[in-house]
């Protein structure tokens, strides 16, 4: 099942968004968890945490799930 995760701007980053699907508790936790964990945003794989992120964007958190980006 693909969790939603709200936006209220026209993109946010990896790190952001990490934190704000409750994967991490602080921003500062981001580039480790990057490091440790397989993110695939739209079916790649990518670690950088100012990846920016839009609406209709899909991401998979190895052991999180995945989550669908929607703005509203």
């Amino acid at each position: 099942m693909m969790k939603p995760i709200s936006i209220k701007t026209e993109y946010i980053t990896l790190g952001q968004f990490l934190k704000l699907s409750d994967c991490i508790d602080s921003g500062g936790q981001a580039k480790m968890f990057l490091q440790e964990y397989a993110v695939t945003v739209n079916g790649e794989p990518d670690n950088r945490r100012g990846r920016k992120l839009y609406d209709g964007d899909k991401v998979n958190v190895e052991g999180f799930g995945t989550f669908q980006v929607q703005r509203g």
